[in-house]
């Protein structure tokens, strides 16, 4: 019985394994193969960024962008609290 299974296991995985290599392959070539960020541009590289969403529905979910600017820097120059992301 755990042969069975086993065999079983494999297979799928194998045809899971092909369905998605499949898949890239039209995603890319529709143009589809670039995810867009959800982070806003003033947020890049900033190592305040926290852009976890929070709540239990779809519909109801919010994101918070970072501890100073929960909604995002909505203004179009450099925010002011932005420090670079350090490696230590």
């Amino acid at each position: 019985m755990a042969a069975a299974n086993l065999s079983r296991f494999r297979l799928l995985k194998k045809r899971r394994n092909f369905y998605q290599s499949r898949r890239q392959v039209l995603r890319s070539q529709l143009g589809f193969n670039q995810v867009e960020s959800t982070r806003p541009k003033t947020c890049l590289g900033c190592c305040h960024y926290h852009g976890k969403f929070y709540g239990y529905n779809r519909e109801q979910r919010s994101q918070l962008i970072c501890g100073f600017h929960p909604s995002g820097w909505l203004k179009s120059e450099q925010c002011p609290d932005w420090e670079e992301i350090s490696d230590s």
